[in-house]
């Protein structure tokens, strides 16, 4: 059974995502402010964080911040908040999926399910087959899901491996934002381009030598993003 640490000041909104959620099958553990969040949360094992930001005494940003120093776990992120700058500013920290209040809570199960099975994915590997990519100085293991570069291993999330993974094992190719969000996120696409744009920046900034000036994933202008066509070096 899949735990879930639901982290919402709400007690209504808390309680009815709790019952519902155990209906579906999964086990719900509540926190109602950040520091209880941080303390449940370093305390247990979870399959997924769904956490909204507007928290007492630890915001949701802080309580995210301190997950991704030590975890890669699937965080979705509920907020009444639903700016272009406030997705932007949460998935650029780290969350893997953002849903805006009011919501239905069969898509909040829909998201939860489709995160927890990229997760659960990402976590097992493909493929046993020993199955290295490479590219100047990176390397990608699809076994174990590693990626090095100059031999110092990249911790990367699940997205930030697969956005890297499908431009590795497609080289030539360019995609638009609309065909990585399909291809990556296995969902459709609603024109909101923040998810890719925030992904992409967040794997620049660990694969890049310098990020404003990419050698391993450069923009096409008007059309989308493709691999550099720099040397292999090794």
């Amino acid at each position: 059974m899949d735990k879930i640490l639901l982290v919402e000041d709400d007690v209504e909104i808390s309680t009815m995502l709790k019952n519902f959620l155990s209906t579906e099958n999964f086990e719900v553990t509540t926190a109602y402010d950040g520091e209880s969040a941080c303390d449940k949360f370093f305390s247990d094992s979870f399959s997924l964080v769904l956490l909204d930001l507007m928290i007492p005494k630890m915001s949701g940003i802080e309580v995210m911040s301190k997950i991704r120093e030590r975890h890669t776990v699937p965080i979705i992120i509920i907020s009444a908040k639903d700016t272009d700058s406030d997705k932007t500013l949460g998935l650029g920290l780290g969350a893997d999926d953002y849903i805006t209040k009011p919501f239905s809570v069969t898509e909040v199960l829909a998201r939860i399910k489709a995160n927890i099975r990229r997760s659960t994915k990402y976590a097992a590997g493909e493929t046993k087959r020993q199955v290295i990519l490479e590219k100047g100085s990176l390397s990608m293991n699809l076994n174990d899901y590693s990626v090095t570069k100059n031999d110092r291993r990249l911790e990367l999330t699940s997205k930030e491996f697969e956005i890297l993974k499908l431009f590795l094992q497609n080289p030539k190719k360019v995609y638009t934002k609309e065909q990585i969000y399909s291809l990556v996120w296995k969902d459709m696409y609603y024109g909101d381009e923040n998810a890719v744009n925030v992904h992409i920046s967040r794997l620049r900034n660990k694969i890049e030598d310098n990020p404003r000036k990419p050698q391993y994933i450069i923009t096409v202008w008007g059309i989308g993003y493709k691999l550099g066509d720099m040397k292999d070096e090794r």
